[in-house]
């Protein structure tokens, strides 16, 4: 098989932005966008409440407005890590997709310049494409 280059099309269930209900500190929201973004601030002025609903995109639109924690860089990717772990929870439909991608590399290709979790033009560190094959051989233990 070729490499997945792109969550859209056939392979838009790996987008953070796909639906797929995941708990994060005993919230439920409604996509891995939705809790990621919620995830940035620990202010309590910053209400939870509003990422738990809408689109992923206007969750992503709401965390560019918040304080940001002091330690996000160290622990943003640990959270994505928990999150894609909760969307790929074994014996669900998406980690029975997941695993039937069998080996090919996963890139989140990109056109809006992300280079830390995709690939852009070329360049990138595919960080969330790396989480999602780190899970998809996780979810093989359990076969």
């Amino acid at each position: 098989m070729k490499p997945i280059t792109e969550f859209s099309g056939a392979y838009r269930w790996l987008s953070n932005f796909w639906p797929a209900q995941v708990d994060l500190d005993g919230v439920i929201y409604p996509s891995v966008e939705h809790a990621y973004q919620a995830a940035k601030s620990l202010d309590e002025n910053d209400e939870r409440e509003p990422f738990q609903y809408g689109t992923a995109g206007e969750a992503k639109r709401r965390g560019r407005k918040l304080k940001v924690r002091a330690d996000w860089e160290k622990v943003k990717v640990p959270v994505m890590r928990i999150l894609i772990a909760k969307k790929f929870a074994p014996d669900t439909t998406l980690a029975t997709k997941l695993v039937a991608t069998g080996d090919v590399d996963i890139i989140e290709g990109n056109t809006w310049g992300d280079t830390f979790w995709g690939v852009c033009r070329g360049e990138g560190e595919n960080n969330l494409g790396k989480l999602i094959m780190a899970q998809r051989a996780v979810l093989r233990m359990y076969e």
